[in-house]
């Protein structure tokens, strides 16, 4: 089976330091890490290192449903990129660009899973990287 991969991209203002920071620290994950106000993200680990673990709880709201999302890291570039194999196998990679020291440009391109359509798993996780940007703007 042939290989799609998924781009989405943010750009948001704020220095880019910051922004790694609410990427990567679980206080923030909690915050943004879910597409829409019915849903949420109640815990989250992150052992940031080549090897180690991320892990976010992602629920709805009412309870109905919920999954751990979890991850490792197969690269780690501080302050510029992340990647990391999901459970299923699948790749993720995320890039940090310092547009113009103060603004950063947050790109990620990931493997689809083959369970759902190609523009709804792109519309889901491009609403988790818009909700991040509000998140980081609005603090």
């Amino acid at each position: 089976m042939e290989k799609t991969e998924i781009t989405i991209t943010a750009t948001v203002a704020a220095v880019i330091s910051k922004v790694w920071e609410y990427y990567t620290n679980p206080e923030h994950i909690t915050n943004w890490n879910f597409a829409t106000e019915d849903w949420q993200c109640p815990t989250a680990e992150n052992d940031l290192r080549v090897g180690g673990k991320y892990k976010a709880r992602m629920e709805a709201k009412d309870g109905s449903f919920g999954f751990d999302f979890e991850a490792i890291y197969d690269e780690v570039v501080d302050q510029k990129k992340l990647v990391y194999t999901l459970g299923d196998g699948r790749q993720v990679t995320t890039r940090f660009q310092d547009l113009d020291g103060t603004s950063t440009k947050v790109t990620t391109t990931f493997d689809a899973e083959m369970e759902n359509d190609i523009e709804m798993q792109r519309a889901g996780w491009q609403a988790i990287l818009d909700n991040f940007k509000k998140y980081v703007e609005s603090n």
